[in-house]
């Protein structure tokens, strides 16, 4: 992966039950600053990341905040098939990025 090509789109299931997207280039510090609640996205006020249920690799800043906005697009029906289409691959990507320690929960 070159640096033009290491930004990541995910997906996290929250403890409320409903499924953050988002772009990085550090999953493990991205899931801290969601978890702490003051670096990350607002939406984690009052909620906290459970699972890390989809993961893509391999953007670049420009693919990866397209994809974002088109899975953003999705209906919450759309994204969890998607999640489940995706699940074997995110795992995969879990381990190969050494990630697994970031799930709280063990389903999507």
């Amino acid at each position: 992966m070159t640096a033009a090509t290491n930004w990541f789109v995910y997906m996290i299931l929250t403890s409320d039950q409903q499924v953050y997207t988002g772009i990085t280039t550090d999953m493990a510090r991205r899931w801290r600053e969601h978890a702490s609640g003051k670096a990350g996205a607002r939406y984690f006020r009052g909620r906290s990341p459970q699972q890390l249920c989809y993961l893509e690799t391999d953007h670049t800043r420009s693919s990866a905040s397209k994809r974002e906005a088109s899975i953003k697009g999705m209906s919450a029906r759309e994204k969890r098939a998607l999640i489940d289409q995706s699940r074997e691959k995110t795992v995969l990507f879990i381990e190969e990025y050494a990630l697994q320690n970031l799930n709280q929960t063990t389903s999507c």
